[in-house]
């Protein structure tokens, strides 16, 4: 048996995110899952993902920190509601506030490790803290408030199709 991610529990009218919808075939399809208290996630830049030569883009690393924390937020709401990833009615988060500090050049050629923790749940919102590190080296952090969607947005995105 193979694990999911939080994000293959995503409703398919909610799963085209460029980051971490798995139905977006040119998409990052980010995938993150518990560790303990942490979520981590880890990611293999690509040759295009490239800012300097040698180095990823910065707009990769907030992405990347953006989607993993909106995964975390789903996957939180769903330990505090003491239910099952993929039950109903579906949780889906979207980012009300990003925010990167850039800590260091992140190499292009290895893989990326993510980790985000819970700082807070209140009500709709869910605030998240990421780290990415490059071989055991802390190159940029984050902190995303996640909004959950509400049901009829996503049933109004399910009828859109």
């Amino acid at each position: 048996m193979t694990l999911k991610a939080f994000q293959d529990y995503y409703p398919d009218d909610v799963s085209h995110c460029y980051g971490c919808g798995r139905l977006n075939a040119q998409g990052l399809q980010i995938k993150s899952f518990w560790d303990g208290a942490e979520s981590v996630c880890h990611f293999r830049p690509r040759p295009y993902h490239t800012a300097l030569p040698g180095y990823v883009y910065g707009g990769l690393i907030a992405s990347l920190i953006d989607c993993h924390a909106t995964g975390t937020a789903a996957a939180a709401r769903h330990r505090q509601e003491d239910r099952a990833m993929g039950t109903e009615p579906p949780l889906r988060f979207v980012t009300a506030s990003l925010h990167v500090d850039y800590l260091a050049p992140t190499p292009i050629d290895t893989v990326l490790e993510l980790r985000g923790r819970v700082l807070e749940i209140r009500g709709r919102k869910v605030s998240v803290a990421v780290t990415l590190s490059a071989n055991g080296s802390l190159c940029a952090r984050g902190e995303v408030v996640a909004v959950q969607m509400t049901p009829d947005w996503i049933e109004k995105l399910g009828k859109a199709k």
